[in-house]
């Protein structure tokens, strides 16, 4: 007859030999620096060197994360500059590479960009020209109506309203077209300038590529 007991009694024998048997499942490690400025490793990373940094590891010793240390202020403030800086920078490469691209599909020489230059000083020049002789014009307007309220002053004579608003409409023109001039003045400065600042660039262009051609010089 079979005994029950002793069947249940090497059943449960098996199952514990089995789990005993099975290997150990690891999670992963942690690798720090405690206060001694040793490499620790754990299964977890005591709350005060968490700040310091720690490298997460498998199973395997591999490690799969790294969590960088907690900056300071002064560490986080020398970032931020840092980043500023070469934030700047990226953005002055980009204008510069946005300015060659430009010069170099619209001109082939420096004698093209003083040819542009050339012809937008001149019509510039042309406008500014008008616009003085529009000034002399009103100047001379308004020299004349002066003369003729004068003339009826001296004889006694009322100076009608009329003639009191064209000469203050005069004047109100003559005060338009002077802000005018100054106006176009400084824009042929400025396209001037830029026409200047284009052909030392186109310059700097050229040398670079002469620079790139020339071979290299071996020993």
């Amino acid at each position: 007859m079979v005994n029950f007991k002793s069947v249940q009694r090497v059943s449960l024998t098996i199952v514990l030999l089995a789990a005993i048997c099975q290997p150990v499942l690891a999670g992963d490690m942690y690798r720090y620096t405690n206060a001694q400025g040793n490499v620790v490793m754990g299964y977890q990373v005591p709350a005060e060197f968490v700040a310091g940094g720690y490298d997460v590891l498998n199973e395997e010793g591999v490690v799969i994360r790294v969590v960088e240390p907690q900056l300071s202020d002064d560490e986080r403030a020398a970032a931020s500059i840092q980043q500023q800086a070469a934030e700047q920078k990226r953005i002055e490469e980009e204008r510069l590479r946005k300015w060659d691209e430009s010069l170099l599909l619209r001109y082939s020489t420096v004698a093209d960009i003083e040819a542009a230059q050339t012809r937008s000083l001149r019509d510039l020049q042309i406008r500014l020209s008008i616009l003085q002789s529009n000034k002399r014009s009103l100047r001379q307007q308004i020299e004349n109506y002066q003369a003729q309220a004068a003339d009826l002053e001296r004889t006694g004579q009322t100076v009608d309203e009329s003639l009191r608003f064209a000469i203050e409409g005069s004047q109100r023109e003559m005060e338009l077209s002077e802000r005018a001039i100054v106006d176009r003045q400084t824009e042929i400065e400025k396209v001037d300038a830029v026409y200047r600042l284009d052909i030392e660039r186109f310059q700097t262009l050229l040398e670079i590529v002469e620079l790139r051609r020339r071979p290299v010089k071996t020993r």
